[in-house]
């Protein structure tokens, strides 16, 4: 997820111990490359070498090469880029185990979920001429889901079987 406080504590709630938050590594070197103007003359080599230590888990080593380069207090957020990015990494340095994820085999960016409504919910709902009744949405949602996860023939198993009762 993108590091916000309260899909980390859903996945608390719901899962427990079962459940796994992972910052999206793309959400977090997009900070990175913000600061790294500031912290570096070669930007791309910055950012590659804090993009290396984050994969290796070696989160302190990127807040070591970024308190150099804060900013002074008085400056505004907007204007403080090295600020936003070590507060946002040291805020959640305990959902930044990458080298976890790839070892296991879980992606470590957010992509594929973020990018599932064109695929799930767009190009079924904004189809050329296709308008929807609100009440009606969720439920034909629910059906694609059902579809695009395999369960389709099990549902209407279990719906003809509750028909039938």
């Amino acid at each position: 997820g993108d590091g916000a406080v309260w899909i980390a504590d859903q996945i608390e709630h719901c899962f427990g111990s079962q459940g796994a938050y992972l910052v999206d590594f793309y959400h977090l070197s997009e900070y990175l490359a913000e600061a790294a103007a500031s912290c570096s003359s070669d930007t791309d080599a910055w950012l590659e070498q804090r993009q290396a230590e984050l994969k290796a888990n070696r989160s302190a080593k990127v807040l070591e090469a970024l308190l150099p380069h804060l900013e002074a207090p008085a400056t505004a957020d907007a204007q403080a880029p090295v600020r936003k990015a070590y507060r946002y990494l040291n805020n959640r340095r305990e959902q930044v185990d990458y080298a976890g994820a790839i070892r296991q085999g879980r992606p470590i960016g957010s992509g594929e979920i973020e990018s599932a409504h064109r695929f799930v919910v767009q190009a079924r709902l904004k189809k050329p001429g296709a308008w929807w009744a609100a009440e009606n949405v969720d439920p034909m949602l629910a059906l694609r889901v059902t579809r695009l996860n395999g369960g389709w023939n099990e549902y209407w198993q279990n719906f003809s079987a509750c028909k039938a009762a």
